[in-house]
């Protein structure tokens, strides 16, 4: 009795003391001047940055940390909130998270450090800018944590520590400012000019394995290399129709790769969310197959955390400062396993999203209070089984495996015609697979330091290093099983706690197959289904199936690596390799300083067709070989050298902002091209050739065949800013093409990727759709899904590295292929100056994914160009670009931005 009034005392005295801090948190309203969750009220970026700081400073509870700046810029907040008595302590629960995370300690340390840890929940809000809700529920939860002295949010403070993010200041800034920006609210829109993130709008969530943006490599520092959460909370909307919020556990297919524990992590967790909403009578909670989000694919913010043993909790709830209403659909008003308490149609204001967001994120704190030590220990559980698998033989479950018992069943005399028994199947067809030899996971991989586009193999290396994956590297030359490395080569071994990630970025993903039912449609995967780096990087990797050592260093934690640096060899002229990306990067550099380059012709002293000369640009010629790992080659001018000059670069972009042609920008801008952007009314107007030499169209913005126009919504002229006006406008085929045609025969060059290729078919060159069938009535049809599917997919196709567009390319390369054209060449096609430069052969394609009707691919044409007048137009079926990812391609459009 004694001990429980001493408790209560304490708890009492514990309030009070919270409680002085609490009165002196700003509330929102004094801060911006309504409440968040008002209707037609938006903060923006700086006000929210404004206010974080008067509630760090009010605040014991709450520290703000900058973790690094945006692409515009700003700076991206992290505010850590924990009681005040563990701030002295962050550090030490800091390390204690990073050792369980790194799992290299005994058992009985880590059940130590589970006991000692604090549990670290990272709650993010504004990723997707147009998803309002994100960043105005993180500013409520900030305060609330911070202000209120219940008992729950005490308990919370004190047991666990919380990380709030912003995802993308830059975008809430752009959303905010154009929502707010016409004083009639109920004229208010969304419908911003340019992209909420610099570059790439909504696909900042398609960058966590490769870490290309500012951002996301900002927030993949915190999450894998210095904090690493045992969950990840990232907030999204909107909920599927006639639902609130959509939130886990997911549907199927999981990925392989990544420990089970995680789904049924999930499934705690989300328990303990959807029972927090019907404890409040919140309804409206969907999962599992209730909404289309699944945990197979790797990249998003929520996603990528599986592969490093930690849970990742996506929701996306409905909700708007313009008013909103819960539509009416019958199917949803019935209470099933997906949705069990289903909500009615009505108004929904926008405070009410507020709401439930802070409830689900307590749900969800809560969780860690009460499971705590849970999470802590299992995140070193789930790392001590990887680095167990990376040590010895594994046979990853692939469904291709599953797939060869059958098969193996089905050809042995115990099939009886192939029908199984009620028992199933001999037990020694699965030692057969599953203990073969040939199936085993590799123990490692080496990158040699002597492939020819090393660079690129660095950039991969460093991908992996954003992700938090140990990477090691060799200080003097080795040999493993025969074969030589020389110093600096890259290894990668999968006894680490991170080995899902490993895996994933290595090796091939096997999507099973997945229809609405036998014979049926297929059930589209959420994002990609195959997107191995390693092959989309086109890095030269050798494959370790035993363990190796060698002279390696470990690089630390989060370090990022750079070629070597060498000295420039003295000489009156210099070869510089063509299949090295880099050197795109080094020519740009010469041709800025007005030194003259050329273009071989043959191979020459070991180096393809297409290698740079020049005779010239010392200086530049030495930072290439000193920090772009560019080694030029002494030479003497080559026969037949063609002289090469920058060409004047015109970009395709469009009202609203193109995300295929922002991953672009971005690439044009690391690799130093100078371009411009080019919107429709420009086009319209003529005269290109007087601005233009080449003009890219990467994937949207383009009509198909037969449409007349490519149309998004867009406001009146005089609704906008006079600077943002020359933006408007639509790709038509009656102005744009006949423009565009014209720039071409009088001598220009127009290079299409993926959907834009649909501009061969509006120009009338001698192609034909490859994916179609013809009709009972004769006419053609695109193949149907039961027949054919290839969403985003790895693919192998051959290249013609003779001709100048290929240059540097080797004989067949690895593509992302995203439900891509292909093409089919009429008979009269050569005669009219088109022909196939890439292409499909007899061997099915698929690398990596999924792929269904493969046989409609064989001998398919993925690229080719075309004369027209004096210029040429060319056509990429496949994603050469793919959100600047897919680096074994980027020459394919590199060669052809000169002239």
């Amino acid at each position: 009795m004694f001990m429980r009034l001493r408790f209560t005392f304490l708890a009492l005295i514990f309030a009070i003391s919270f409680g002085s801090f609490a009165q002196n948190v700003p509330t929102p309203k004094s801060h911006f001047g309504f409440d968040i969750g008002d209707d037609y009220k938006l903060a923006n970026f700086s006000q929210t940055e404004a206010y974080f700081k008067k509630v760090a400073d009010a605040s014991e509870r709450v520290k703000m940390v900058e973790i690094g700046k945006t692409e515009y810029g700003r700076s991206q907040p992290m505010m850590i909130v924990t009681a005040p008595a563990n701030f002295a302590k962050l550090e030490q629960y800091r390390e204690i998270s990073q050792k369980l995370a790194h799992a290299e300690i005994t058992k009985e340390e880590a059940e130590k450090l589970s006991i000692e840890g604090k549990p670290v929940v990272w709650v993010d809000g504004g990723l997707h800018a147009n998803e309002v809700v994100g960043p105005h529920q993180l500013i409520e939860t900030l305060y609330q944590l911070a202000s209120r002295d219940d008992a729950e949010t005490l308990k919370i403070l004190d047991d666990v520590i919380i990380l709030l993010v912003h995802a993308n200041p830059d975008g809430m800034e752009i959303m905010s400012d154009w929502y707010m920006r016409k004083e009639d609210s109920t004229e208010r829109d969304q419908n911003i000019p340019i992209l909420y993130q610099k570059y790439v709008g909504h696909d900042n969530n398609r960058d966590f394995y490769m870490n290309n943006m500012s951002e996301a490599a900002n927030m993949s520092l915190q999450q894998y290399v210095e904090w690493i959460p045992q969950i990840i909370y990232n907030h999204h909307q909107t909920a599927p129709a006639g639902t609130v919020v959509a939130g886990p556990p997911y549907r199927d297919p999981f990925n392989h790769v990544f420990d089970p524990l995680i789904i049924t992590s999930l499934d705690a967790v989300g328990a303990a969310m959807i029972n927090r909403m019907h404890t409040e009578d919140k309804p409206g909670y969907t999962r599992l197959d209730g909404s289309v989000f699944s945990t197979w694919w790797n990249g998003g913010l929520r996603t990528t955390p599986y592969y490093h043993n930690i849970i990742g909790i996506l929701t996306e709830i409905i909700g708007n400062p313009t008013p909103y209403s819960v539509p009416l659909v019958p199917d949803r008003l019935i209470p099933n396993n997906g949705t069990p308490y289903p909500v009615a149609p009505q108004e929904w204001p926008f405070r009410r999203s507020i709401d439930y967001s802070v409830s689900l994120n307590y749900a969800i704190f809560n969780h860690a209070v009460r499971h705590g030590d849970e999470l802590l220990y299992n995140i070193y559980l789930m790392g001590r089984k990887s680095i167990e698998k990376g040590s010895q033989d594994n046979v990853t479950m692939y469904p291709k495996y599953a797939q060869a018992v059958e098969d193996a069943f089905k050809a042995s005399d115990k099939s009886r015609g192939g029908e199984r028994s009620r028992g199933g199947m001999p037990a020694e067809l699965y030692d057969s697979i599953y203990n073969a030899p040939a199936n085993r996971d590799p123990r490692g991989y080496i990158l040699s330091a002597d492939q020819p586009d090393f660079p690129t193999a660095v950039k991969f290396m460093n991908a992996l290093i954003k992700s938090g994956i140990l990477v090691e590297k060799a200080t003097k030359e080795f040999t493993v099983n025969g074969k030589t490395y020389p110093a600096n080569s890259f290894i990668v071994k999968t006894a680490q706690a991170f080995r899902p990630h490993v895996i994933d970025m290595f090796e091939p993903q096997d999507h099973p197959n997945d229809f609405l039912y036998p014979g049926g449609p297929p059930i589209r995967p959420y994002d990609a289904a195959g997107w191995t780096l390693a092959l989309q990087m086109g890095v030269e990797v050798d494959k370790q199936y035993e363990g190796f050592e060698g002279p390696f260093e470990r690089m630390p934690y989060g370090e990022i690596q750079t070629p070597p640096a060498k000295t420039l060899a003295n000489g009156s002229g210099y070869l510089l390799d063509a299949r090295n990306n880099n050197s795109f990067m080094a020519v740009n550099d010469l041709l800025k300083a007005k030194v003259k380059v050329y273009r071989t012709s043959t191979s020459v002293d070991g180096l393809p067709v297409g290698s740079f000369y020049v005779s010239g640009g010392k200086k530049e010629l030495e930072l290439a070989a000193k920090e772009y790992g560019v080694y030029p080659v002494p030479a003497s001018m080559p026969k037949g050298a063609t002289l090469i000059q920058p060409a004047r670069i015109g970009l395709y972009d469009y009202y609203g902002g193109s995300m295929p042609s922002g991953w672009v920008r971005w690439m044009m801008e690391q690799f130093h091209f100078e371009y411009q952007l080019v919107f429709p009314e420009e086009i319209d107007a003529g005269n290109l050739n007087e601005k233009y030499d080449v003009l890219l169209f990467i994937s949207s913005g383009i009509p198909a065949a037969g449409s007349r126009g490519y149309s998004r919504s867009q406001p009146k002229p005089e609704e906008i800013d006079q600077k943002y006006r020359h933006m408007l406008g639509s790709f038509s085929a009656d102005k744009s093409v006949p423009e565009l045609k014209s720039f071409i025969e009088k001598g220009g060059k127009v290079i299409s990727v993926g959907s834009a290729t649909d501009l061969a078919y509006h120009f009338n060159l001698p192609v034909e759709d490859a994916l179609v069938e013809i009709g009972i009535d004769g006419k053609a049809k695109s193949l149907s899904g039961e027949k054919y599917y290839v969403p985003g997919s790895v693919l192998e196709m051959h290249v013609d590295n003779s001709v100048p567009m290929n240059y540097g390319m080797g004989e067949s390369a690895y593509i992302m292929f995203n439900r891509s054209p292909v093409f089919k060449l009429s008979p009269s096609a050569a005669n009219k100056g088109v022909k196939p430069i890439a292409w499909f052969g007899e061997e099915e394609p698929l690398r990596s994914g999924w792929a269904f009707g493969q046989s409609y691919l064989r001998n398919g044409v993925t690229a080719f160009e075309a004369q027209m007048g004096k210029g040429k137009f060319y056509a990429f079926g496949p994603e050469i670009t793919f959100r600047a990812q897919s680096h074994g391609t980027f020459k394919m459009l590199f060669n052809g931005l000169y002239k």
